[in-house]
């Protein structure tokens, strides 16, 4: 439970410094996000947790 916690922090850390050091950039990126259909969302979603899921799968290995 710890290292779920640590890791939710660090996606905070993460997310909080992209706001930071390029806020245009990151509205940019979120009105393109906007544009997209549902569906394409949906892929970008399933291939960010699967890239997501074997980088760690890799690094606890």
């Amino acid at each position: 439970m710890f290292e779920l916690v640590s890791a939710l922090c660090l996606v905070a850390v993460l997310e909080g410094l992209f706001l930071f050091v390029a806020p245009r950039g990151w509205k940019r990126a979120a009105e393109q996000l906007h544009a997209l259909p549902d569906r394409q969302l949906r892929v970008v979603g399933a291939v960010a947790v699967g890239l997501g899921l074997l980088s760690l799968w890799w690094v606890r290995s």
